[in-house]
Formats: C-alpha cells, sequence, structure tokens
C-alpha cells in the first residue's frame, strides 16, 4: 500500500514537472515572438519611423500580459523548488536559469514600453507647454535609456536608434526653452564697433514682456517659471543666467558705476511689460558718482528684475541667489576700485561724516540680502567702507606722493626770496598729553639743550641767510607740514603710515631731483646755485620739524622716532656736490680760457698780445656774468666764497704762467703788467655788494680773504714795472710784502727773467735771500 502511494506521488510529481517544463518552454516562445515584435515595433517607431498606434498598443497589452502569467509561473517555481529541493536540484537550477533569463528579458522589454510611454507623455506636454512636465519625462527617458544598455549586444542598433532619438528631443525642448527665453527677456544693445561711453549706453535697453503668445497657454510668470525649472532640470539654467549676469553688469550695472550722468528708468507698458533704460543729465558737472547714488540706481535695476525675473526657486535655491553669486564678486570690486575710494575724504577732519557712507553701505547689502542676492553676513564691500581709516592714510599718503613728485618735476629757475625774518608757516597744535610732556623734560639731553639756548644763543641763530629757493621747494615743505598735521590725533596706524610718507618726500627729493634735472643742474650755474640753496633750506628746516610735531602724535612717535634730522646730512651734501659740480664746470672753463694765451710769451708780437689779451677779457666776462647770476641767489657768505675760489684759479694759472717764463722783455713786461692790472681792477667787482645790501666801501680790502693769491697777483703786478732797487727794498731782506708772496728761489728766477744780466742785477740777487 505504501509503495503504491509513493508510486502515485512520484508519478504526480513527475507530471508536475514535466507539465511546468512544458509551460516554461510555451512561455519561452511566446516571450522570443513578443520580444521580436515589439523590436520590430520600436525600430518602425524609432528607427523607420513608420507609424503603427494600434500595433504597439496591442503590444503593449501582450507585454502585461505576459509579464503577469510569468510572475505567477515564477512564484509557483520558487515554491515548487524549495519542496522539491532535496530531490531535484539540478533540473530546477535549469529551469530556473531559463526562468531568469526569460525575466531579464521581460524587464528588458517594460524598460522599452516605458521608454515608449515617456516620450508619448514628453511630446505631450511640450505640446501643451508644461515644460517641467516635458522635462521630467524626458528625464526618465534617459533613464530607461541607461538601464537598456546592458541588453544584449545584438540589439545595439536599436538602443543607438533610441539614444539618438533621446537627443534630438533634448534638443528639441533646449531649443523651446531658449525661444520662451528670448521671447520673456528681450535685450537692445548698442553696436559692439561702436565705443563704450554715455552715447553708446543710452541705447541700452531691457525689456522683460509680459504678454503671452497668440494662441492659449499659460501666463508669463507661469511660463518663466516653469522654463527655469525646466532649464534646471536639463541642467542648462546656468549658462542662460550666466550669459544675462555678464551683459547685465557689461551694459547697465557698470556704467551706473562710472558714469554719474546715467539716470535709471524703468517703463512699464500696460499688457505688453516693463522696460529699463537709461537717462542723461545735461546739467551733471560730476566726476565720479556718490556711493549714494550708485546703491539707488543698481538696487532699482536689481528690485525691477526680481519683481519680474528673478523671484523663482529651482530646487532648494532661488534664482536670485545664483544671479548674485555670478555677478556680486565683479560689480562690488567694480564699486571698491571706481567708487568708494573717491568718497574718501582728504583730511581727517572730515573722517566722521564718512560714517553715512558706511551706513549707506550697510542698507544696500541689507536690501541685496532681502531679496536674496547675498546670502554672506559680511562681504568685501563692506569691510572696505568700515576701513575707512586705512583707506584714508593710504589715499592721503598716495595723493601726497604725487603732489610731491609733480612739484619736483616743475621748473627750479621760478624763485622766491628768503630773509632772515621768514618763517615756517606751522600749525598751532594742541598741547601734548602731561605723560610726554613730563618724560620729553625728564631727558637730561632736552634740558641741557634747552638750557643753553635759552640762556645764549641768539635769536639768528636758527635763521637761515638772505637768499634764493624754489617756489615749488617752499610748497613741498607747506605738503609735507600739512601731512604731519594730519597724522596729529589719528589713529596709530594711520599717523605712522602718514610721517612715513613725510620722510618718504624727503626722500623722493634727494632721488628724482638730481636725476630729473641733471643736464640743466650742469648746464646752467644759475640753476646749480639755486638746487644748492633748495637743499639747505630743507636741510635747515628738518632740523626741527619732528620735534615740533612729535609731542602731539601718538606712541611709538612721540618717544623719538618722529625724527628728520637722520636726513640733514643727506640733504647738505646733496647741495654741496651740486654746486661743487658746477663749481669744477666753471673753473674747467677758466683754465680753458688762459689756455688760449699762449703762456704769455712774446707778447711783443701783436697776435700773441692779442690772444692773450682776449683770454684775459674772456676770464673778466666769465666772471661778472657768475656774478650777476649768483649774487642775487646765493647767500653772501657763499657768493663770496665761490666767487673768490674761480678769481683765484684764474689769478694763479696768471702767476704760474708768468713765473715759468725765462726771459721778459721791458716790452712784454708793459704788455704783462697791463694784463695784470685788467684783472686787479675788474676782479673785486664781483664783489661789490648789492643795492639792498649794507653797502661797504672797503669791499676791496676783504678780496685778500676770499682770494688767497691775490696778495701775491698784485706784488707780481709791481715787479713786473719795478727796478731792481725797487724790488730790494720791497724785499727787505726777507721782511717785505713782496718776501710774503714769492720764495727766493721765485723771486731770483723772476729778476733773471726780468733783467738783463750786469753787476747790478747780481748785486740784487745776493740781497734776495
Amino acid at each position: 500500500m505504501s509503495s503504491f502511494v509513493t508510486e502515485v506521488l512520484a508519478s504526480s510529481g513527475k507530471l508536475q514537472k514535466e507539465d511546468l517544463s512544458s509551460k516554461i518552454s510555451k512561455m519561452s516562445r511566446k516571450i522570443e515572438d513578443t520580444k521580436e515584435e515589439v523590436c520590430d515595433m520600436m525600430n518602425k517607431r524609432y528607427r523607420e519611423f513608420l507609424p503603427n498606434l494600434q500595433a504597439s498598443e496591442d503590444l503593449m497589452v501582450q507585454v502585461d500580459d505576459l509579464s503577469i502569467e510569468m510572475g505567477s509561473l515564477k512564484s509557483f517555481i520558487e515554491t515548487e523548488v524549495r519542496i522539491n529541493m532535496h530531490e531535484a536540484v539540478a533540473e530546477y537550477a535549469t529551469l530556473k536559469q531559463q526562468l531568469e533569463k526569460n525575466t531579464v528579458v521581460i524587464a528588458m522589454l517594460g524598460h522599452l514600453k516605458e521608454f515608449h510611454n515617456s516620450m508619448e507623455e514628453y511630446s505631450k506636454a511640450l505640446q501643451e507647454k508644461k515644460y517641467v512636465d516635458a522635462a521630467n519625462q524626458l528625464e526618465k527617458v534617459r533613464i530607461r535609456l541607461e538601464s537598456l544598455k546592458d541588453w544584449n549586444a545584438s540589439q545595439l542598433p536599436l538602443l543607438s536608434a533610441l539614444g539618438a532619438e533621446l537627443t534630438v528631443q533634448r534638443e528639441n525642448l533646449v531649443y523651446h526653452l531658449g525661444e520662451e527665453w528670448k521671447r520673456l527677456v528681450v535685450w537692445k544693445l548698442p553696436p559692439s564697433t561702436e565705443p563704450a561711453g554715455v552715447a553708446s549706453f543710452l541705447k541700452v535697453e531691457l525689456f522683460l514682456s509680459q504678454s503671452s503668445m497668440k494662441d492659449s497657454g499659460p501666463e508669463p510668470p507661469a511660463v518663466l517659471c516653469s522654463v527655469l525649472q525646466a532649464m534646471a532640470i536639463q541642467r542648462d539654467p546656468q549658462h542662460k543666467i550666466k550669459l544675462f549676469s555678464q551683459v547685465l553688469l557689461k551694459y547697465m550695472l557698470k556704467p551706473v558705476v562710472l558714469h554719474p550722468s546715467l539716470v535709471v528708468k524703468v517703463m512699464e507698458q500696460p499688457g505688453k511689460g516693463v522696460a529699463i533704460t537709461f537717462e542723461s543729465m545735461k546739467d551733471c558737472k560730476e566726476e565720479r558718482v556718490s556711493p549714494s547714488q550708485v546703491y539707488i540706481k543698481i538696487l532699482l535695476v536689481l528690485k525691477t528684475l526680481h519683481s519680474l525675473l528673478l523671484d523663482i526657486s529651482i530646487g532648494d535655491k532661488k534664482l536670485s541667489a545664483i544671479l548674485g553669486e555670478l555677478i556680486w564678486e565683479e560689480l562690488s570690486r567694480c564699486i571698491i576700485n571706481e567708487c568708494l575710494p573717491q568718497s574718501i575724504p582728504t583730511k581727517s577732519s572730515q573722517l566722521e561724516q564718512y560714517d553715512t557712507v558706511i551706513k549707506e553701505t550697510e542698507e544696500f547689502e541689507k536690501s541685496l540680502k532681502e531679496m536674496g542676492y547675498l546670502l554672506g553676513d559680511s562681504t568685501d564691500l563692506l569691510k572696505y567702507a568700515r576701513n575707512v581709516n586705512c583707506h584714508f592714510a593710504s589715499k592721503k599718503c598716495k595723493d601726497v606722493i604725487v603732489a610731491a613728485r609733480k612739484l619736483m618735476t616743475s621748473k627750479i629757475h621760478n624763485t622766491v626770496k628768503i630773509t632772515p625774518e621768514c618763517r615756517l608757516r606751522l600749525p598751532k597744535l594742541p598741547a601734548p598729553d602731561k605723560s610726554v610732556r613730563a618724560k620729553q623734560e625728564s631727558s637730561p639731553k632736552e634740558r641741557a639743550i634747552a638750557t643753553e639756548s635759552a640762556g645764549q644763543l641768539s635769536s639768528w641763530s636758527q635763521c637761515l641767510p638772505a637768499c634764493r629757493i624754489s617756489e615749488w621747494v617752499q610748497q613741498l615743505m607747506e605738503l609735507a607740514v600739512n601731512t604731519l598735521y594730519e597724522a596729529v590725533g589719528s589713529s596709530t596706524q594711520c599717523a605712522v603710515q602718514l610721517f612715513f610718507t613725510v620722510r618718504n618726500i624727503f626722500q623722493l627729493f634727494q632721488d628724482v631731483v638730481p636725476t630729473y634735472h641733471k643736464e640743466n643742474l650742469l648746464k646752467f650755474p644759475h640753476l646749480a646755485a639755486i638746487q644748492h640753496n633748495n637743499c639747505m633750506y630743507l636741510a635747515h628746516h628738518l632740523l626741527t620739524l619732528g620735534h615740533y610735531f612729535r609731542a602731539h602724535l601718538p606712541q611709538p612717535l612721540n618717544q623719538g622716532m618722529a625724527t628728520f634730522v637722520d636726513m640733514v646730512p643727506g640733504f647738505r651734501k646733496l647741495g654741496a656736490q651740486c654746486f661743487l659740480n658746477q663749481m669744477n664746470v666753471q673753473r674747467a672753463e677758466l683754465l680753458e680760457r688762459l689756455s688760449t694765451a699762449h703762456n704769455f710769451c712774446n707778447l711783443d708780437e701783436e697776435d700773441n698780445y692779442m690772444s692773450a689779451s682776449k683770454a684775459v677779457r674772456q676770464v673778466t666776462h666769465q666772471l661778472k656774468q657768475l656774478g650777476t647770476v649768483w649774487q642775487d641767489v646765493l647767500p653772501v657768505s657763499i657768493y663770496c666764497k665761490a666767487m673768490g675760489n674761480l678769481l683765484n684759479t684764474a689769478v694763479t694759472e696768471m702767476i704760474a704762467k708768468i713765473m715759468t717764463l725765462e726771459d721778459i722783455s721791458s716790452e712784454d713786461g708793459e704788455h704783462l703788467h697791463t694784463l695784470c692790472q685788467a684783472v686787479i681792477e675788474d676782479g673785486p667787482l664781483v664783489f661789490t655788494p648789492l643795492a639792498e645790501e649794507h653797502k661797504n666801501k672797503k669791499f676791496e680790502e676783504e678780496v685778500p680773504l676770499y682770494v688767497k693769491k691775490w696778495d701775491t697777483f698784485k706784488e707780481l703786478d709791481i715787479v713786473l714795472r719795478a727796478n731792481l732797487q725797487e724790488i730790494v727794498d720791497r724785499w727787505a731782506d726777507g721782511k717785505g710784502p713782496l718776501a710774503l708772496a714769492f720764495t727766493c728761489v721765485e723771486m731770483k728766477s723772476l729778476i733773471r727773467a726780468l733783467f738783463q744780466n750786469t753787476e747790478r742785477r747780481a748785486a740784487a740777487l745776493t740781497k734776495i735771500k
């Protein structure tokens, strides 16, 4: 009985297996047939473009029925396999493998079905201008196509056709979105060949359309929202907004920063849209627009865009935020470079007025944050506005250096007269802090200097002698004083920056003036004298300039750093070297002129005498010319030393040439005497005092103080016409004036040249000892 039951069960299971196997085989055939029909239909639809709507719908129904039947069969097999796992693992594995293969085919057919359905929905949504739905359906198509890429390689032609169809439809959607964008946002721009200026920007117009298309459709705001959201789904809005931001910056936002005469106009056209254009203020004379005006104009443009165009969220981000990220960095940099620096005051007393600019900047950024253009807490624009002290110092220093350089490159010969009564105009300063005053008074060196100056120094000890300096040097000194005055009461950073800017002014003088005016300083003695005075004038005031302001400056300047004394030697050396170079030039010219005198020999010949006479006249003329250009410029002491030095050069050269003559005839002696007498008469005239100076009737007596060889030259002139007895008398056994001018050897050589060899000459020579 048991064996019979076993056989019955076994035969029953076998029958079920046989029945199951036949079902799977039949279903496999159905699936293959269905796959062939679906692939054929898809090829006709997307590759061969043959319309076959009813057949495709029947195939879709057939695919759905097969999917249901396949699901029930799969469930039955899995249950049966689990019950009879221990009996027929190998047989069921084969069946399951066949089933999985069929399952993959069914899944691929399902993807093809979804691809087709999504494409149909996309086409319908695009026709109805439901751009968001169309973009979503196209995204589903892309996902289905990605899933189909795992299919058998034999179906690659079909996949290629589907991919091509997806590309075509995506470009079609992008085109429609672009056309809608062009209709809603219209730019009118000047020709690219036209130069940028107020006239060209008056042709700029941004028109935001509010009119719908002729056919029925959603209103423009809804269309714009769907257009931008569809662009976001297709990963395209950044491109459109980026191009829009570039045009907006170039033709609308930057021009209002750069051109104060431009006025933004927003004109609403009922039923059509809103236009943003520019107008020009004819009476505008401002070179730079104020920050408040810039902020008002920019906000007017951005508020209009926000209300009509940008108040839309794309995903988790507003469109205004996207535009803000694209334009803010460049826009804020333009405002910082072109607008805010012009509003920074040039005087420290005006810094409090700058608070209004800071508040306006804060309100400007607050408005941008409310509209979503800005997301950060602090920006470079507000930081720049708040850091006004640093910018004030930087601007002030830059302006000071530019002004100083402009002065230094101006003409040197425009001069002003400096007298001992002249004083540098110094501003009245507040009383220094008690602590600073006490610290300064506690310095032993300060007290010693103060005591000495109070008790013994004359009131004229710190005065400059009368002279002429360049007018711009006086202005340069006033510029330095005013800059130091700005540092008084300023912050430490600002004061330090301003103080060292003043030092840079004087350092710039030492570098620029000798280089820029180099040729003129060597060519024109008048300018060299003025430059000498300029340097001495600056050196004179640098001695006390730092001391005057030091107590009123913040730390560490008031502790001894605020000084210019270290620069004084450099200025003195610069002035002295400039004038010394000119002296060398003049000295060389004197010697060159005397070189044409043929060493003063053979003057009995007319040509030689004429050459020598001409050379002497040129020397005296040169000295007179120098006296004319220097006497009213140089201080009296410097002038006398300079002219004495040059005159001494001339007479020394003449003495040397005459002393080298071995034979001087009586006629030559007369000619030499005439030449020397011309120098003796004309030379002292260069020391004649000016009319406004105290006349010194005995100025000729002071000539030997500045001309070392003057007495020697005069003695030589006497000897040229004297007889032997007069020479011996003036020698006076080595105690006379002649002995003070010449040595024994020189005197004997001169006697031998002047007199013939006689007993009287021999007697005279014996007395010269």
